[in-house]
């Protein structure tokens, strides 16, 4: 595991438990942060050696923790007022200082380079009592790569899905969100060879089914023609139900959930049995794709049951 230099930023699988902080993110990096867990934070500045000198050791430490502490790492040239505020309290202002905070405050801290032994020590003395880092920590990691992955942040969601599977390679929503991850950005190899990691007894599981409807899906779509030319298809022959039903797997690539479902529809009210039920079988299969929450979703399953009921 390779360990950073001061002022860059971690690498993916210390992206969890390592990042930088600022004035406007220590609220939220390190005050609510340690009401979950022990969080230090090193003040540091480019031009101290002795701060070069540290953080290397600081960070094998907190990573050699297994996720029982976190490491926030703020720049006082640019942004002092916090270090300040706690250097006049201890009455010391020399760097490097690392301060450990839990519940919302600081409770302990030390100046100056230390060995590793002391460091570990110093955590282990926080983190006294704390349970072995398991499901529940390994819950909170999927939780950010999943708000990551809803952010669109495909690369940050996929390197903390790849963080968990280090600890656990058997976590399943790890390996449906990195299967998820790859199948979004078109790397379906990847997703395919990632998902195989799933035993045949998981495979009925709700977010491994997902990611497997989307690989389908996609390769669906890339052997079709362009959007284009089978909207042209369909305009010339609204009964072309086969030209329809592939622009709405195209649609559905390209992102336009809704028109996909109005094609898919459309076929449903003018022939159910067309190719054996085919297009409400798509439409299941896109609505799994989606998720069940997602609004194209619930949309669409009122606007199918009402074709299929009325």
């Amino acid at each position: 595991m390779t360990i950073i230099e001061q002022g860059s930023g971690p690498p993916p699988q210390a992206s969890v438990l390592i990042r930088e902080t600022t004035t406007q993110t220590f609220m939220k990096d390190v005050v609510e942060e340690s009401m979950h867990q022990p969080v230090l934070v090193d003040f540091w500045a480019p031009g101290s050696g002795q701060c070069r000198q540290l953080t290397p050791i600081l960070e094998k430490a907190v990573l050699a923790a297994g996720g029982k502490v976190k490491l926030a790492k703020m720049n006082i040239d640019q942004h002092p007022a916090i270090f300040q505020q706690l250097a006049a309290q201890i009455g010391n202002q020399s760097i490097p200082a690392v301060f450990a905070f839990t519940g919302g405050r600081p409770v302990d801290y030390f100046t100056g380079v230390a060995p590793e032994s002391q460091i570990k020590a110093f955590i282990d003395k926080l983190t006294q009592g704390m349970a072995e880092p398991g499901a529940p920590n390994i819950e909170e990691v999927l939780k950010e790569a999943d708000a990551a992955f809803a952010e669109g942040d495909n690369a940050t969601a996929a390197s903390i899905y790849a963080e968990v599977l280090g600890f656990d390679a058997a976590n399943l929503p790890a390996i449906a969100g990195l299967a998820r991850c790859y199948a979004t950005t078109g790397a379906l190899d990847k997703a395919k060879q990632t998902l195989a990691l799933v035993p045949e007894s998981k495979r009925g599981d709700a977010a491994v089914k997902a990611v497997q409807a989307m690989i389908d899906l996609a390769e669906q779509a890339n052997s079709l023609g362009p959007v284009a030319e089978l909207e042209g298809k369909v305009a010339a022959d609204p009964l072309d139900h086969q030209a329809r039903f592939d622009l709405a797997t195209a649609l559905n690539a390209s992102g336009k959930r809704s028109d996909a479902t109005d094609h898919l529809l459309e076929i449903v009210k003018r022939d159910r049995k067309w190719n054996d039920d085919a297009a409400r079988k798509q439409l299941i299969q896109l609505f799994e794709a989606w998720g069940a929450a997602d609004e194209a979703t619930v949309e669409g399953r009122k606007r199918l049951s009402t074709i299929l009921f009325s």
